[in-house]
């Protein structure tokens, strides 16, 4: 299989998808419990993230995780999803919505999504430190922009950590490489129960597209934490977890 991955645990499964800025191991707050209630836990790496190298073709990230579940076996998934990869799980959810049991999305991105003026500002900020080869400027950009005022330095050591070899494959990445995205995605084809939560102190693009959710699919709701900006499950990985399993208990009871 292309993709790195872990799979642990019995019950229904949950395929935990991590953030742009991170790899697998940002769920490593949640992976022990989320198996400990009952499931069976499924979480990888994207192309150009951790242990998965970039391929020298185009490629479509939703389509790879699709296929990742084809060799595992799994038939239907709950999908967890944080930022860049709660775009993955829309477009799962829409192109094959026989395959999603539910949607917890955190701060996620939406497929198409026009930027704000603050999102692509941030976007030609980390463009031009790449480019003048800042890499340390590039990391250190994104670690403020996106981890709040409650993540511990550990956390934003590990997060430098994720995000930096993140760009030092991506920045290696043969000619030819790069994501191949759905241009038409029919999001009221998801019909799975969705948990859309945004961070009060995350960039304004995350905070409306969470609070439209629910008027794009037919059975979401939004929840917004007032201590949060955009990871979330790193910043307070206690609180993450127990909403998790709440709304995963309502939605994908373990057996």
């Amino acid at each position: 299989m292309a993709l790195a991955y872990d799979v642990a645990g019995d019950g229904p499964t949950l395929v935990l998808l991590h953030s742009g800025v991170c790899d697998r191991g940002m769920w490593d707050p949640q992976w022990s419990a989320l198996i400990d209630a009952g499931y069976r836990v499924v979480r990888c790496d994207f192309r150009g993230f951790g242990q998965t190298p970039l391929p020298d073709r185009r490629y479509n990230d939703a389509e790879d995780v699709l296929g990742l579940l084809d060799v595992l076996g799994i038939e239907r998934a709950a999908l967890v999803a944080s930022s860049y990869g709660g775009c993955v799980a829309l477009e799962i959810a829409a192109r094959r919505p026989d395959r999603a049991i539910a949607l917890a999305l955190l701060c996620a991105g939406l497929p198409e999504h026009e930027p704000t003026d603050e999102l692509r500002a941030f976007g030609e900020r980390e463009d031009a430190l790449l480019e003048a080869g800042d890499l340390a400027g590039a990391v250190e950009l994104n670690v403020d922009t996106w981890l709040g005022p409650d993540a511990e330095e550990m956390v934003r050591q590990e997060v430098c950590r994720m995000q930096r070899h993140a760009f030092e494959v991506q920045l290696a990445a043969p000619e030819g490489a790069g994501r191949r995205h759905e241009t038409e995605i029919d999001l009221s084809a998801i019909k799975a129960p969705c948990l859309a939560v945004s961070g009060a102190h995350d960039l304004a693009d995350f905070r409306q597209i969470a609070a439209q959710l629910p008027g794009l699919l037919t059975n979401a709701w939004h929840l917004e934490l007032p201590w949060a900006a955009h990871l979330p499950s790193l910043e307070r990985p206690a609180v993450v977890t127990d909403l998790l399993t709440g709304f995963l208990r309502e939605t994908v009871p373990a057996s």
